[in-house]
């Protein structure tokens, strides 16, 4: 994907929205987790991936939805496919029958993505893109992060760790029917690559972000290199969990550097104990705000305000979009993250992690 034009932040509403909701909203409040619809009437849907890959998608996304379409007064079905594109599909028709206006979808590949897409197309619903561009897709907007730039800010942080001197370094992909998991890869490449003291000697994608399948990559990983791995490039905190998991088995956690993504509390936890170098917040209010402000001005019947545009490769299109930035966080960095909302400190804080918040002056 290609970003055309620069990108502009959400509106500093977006925070106000994140403190009012996040916490206060039950999970299940407004769907199932399968194919059984919630709401009749709903004149917006949403389909979230799964719960595996991060926590995010019900802890964040769905409380700041919920709360921005009631605002709004607009009836929205928010439900999650579990990681099962069929699933996806069935929750999609069961939405188009029920008549939505607006459908929007966190697709899990970009083949059952656009079948959903071309679908709502034939019936006049307009689709937005959330998070994940579908390539071959039809949706009429995307609303995302920069995620180049997200995979950048990552080659940025694992160099940062490694530092200078001659290095082994590995990469754990995301999955690979995941556009944006491309993207991080490649901007990561962008800065790693041209610095050849270090040495990739394994890259692997991880089959639908699954946590275990990638510890059990790393261990396979580690025991092919021997043990010398200095640096792992994990796509998401999930993924870098998983090779923490198995440095600390070999007795390694601490000395390896290990990236992240998303500002998960345990992510961030690693990195108050300084087994994860480092991790990417990305502000989920504001592209939850982003989305629900396009998905409201659709059904009010006006242009939504977009900041540039992506390129689908595949369909040979661009695509009307809203791109946000993200932001590397480093140890000094959590606090930042705490302050925004995004984590409670007294989630964080606990156990363990109470003497690096202290320090930190997280409270």
């Amino acid at each position: 994907m290609r970003i055309r034009s620069s990108v502009l932040l959400a509106t500093g509403v977006a925070g106000a929205l994140l403190v009012s909701s996040c916490g206060s909203s039950d999970p299940g409040a407004s769907s199932t987790e399968g194919g059984e619809s919630s709401s009749s009437a709903a004149e917006v849907g949403v389909i979230l991936p799964d719960t595996k890959s991060s926590a995010r998608w019900e802890s964040f996304d769905r409380p700041l939805l919920e709360k921005a379409f009631e605002d709004a007064g607009v009836e929205a079905d928010i439900q999650n496919a579990q990681g099962d594109a069929s699933n996806m599909q069935t929750i999609a028709d069961q939405m188009l029958t029920q008549g939505v206006k607006v459908l929007a979808i966190v697709n899990l590949d970009s083949d059952s993505g656009a079948a959903i897409q071309a679908k709502a197309k034939k019936q006049g619903v307009q689709t937005i893109d959330y998070d994940r561009l579908t390539l071959g897709g039809s949706a009429d907007y995307y609303v995302s992060f920069d995620n180049t730039k997200v995979g950048e800010q990552q080659g940025q942080g694992l160099a940062q760790c490694l530092g200078a001197g001659d290095k082994n370094i590995v990469y754990l992909n995301g999955s690979p029917t995941d556009n944006n998991a491309g993207m991080f890869s490649a901007g990561a490449h962008s800065v790693l690559d041209p610095m050849t003291n270090y040495k990739v000697v394994a890259e692997q994608s991880v089959p639908d972000w699954d946590n275990q399948q990638a510890a059990t990559i790393f261990e396979q990983m580690l025991t092919q290199q021997g043990g010398k791995i200095d640096g792992v490039l994990a796509a998401n905190d999930g993924l870098g969990n998983a090779a923490i998991s198995i440095l600390a088995k070999n007795g390694l956690a601490g000395t390896v550097p290990v990236t992240g993504q998303d500002a998960t509390t345990q992510g961030l936890q690693n990195v108050l104990a300084k087994t994860q170098c480092m991790t990417v917040y990305k502000p989920v209010d504001e592209e939850a705000k982003a989305l629900s402000d396009i998905a409201i001005a659709l059904i009010k019947g006006e242009e939504p305000k977009t900041t540039g545009t992506a390129e689908d490769t595949t369909g040979g299109r661009e695509v009307k979009s809203i791109l946000l930035e993200p932001q590397l966080i480093t140890r000094d960095k959590v606090k930042s993250v705490v302050d925004a909302g995004f984590v409670e400190a007294a989630e964080l804080c606990t156990g363990e992690f109470a003497a690096a918040c202290t320090e930190l002056g997280i409270s």
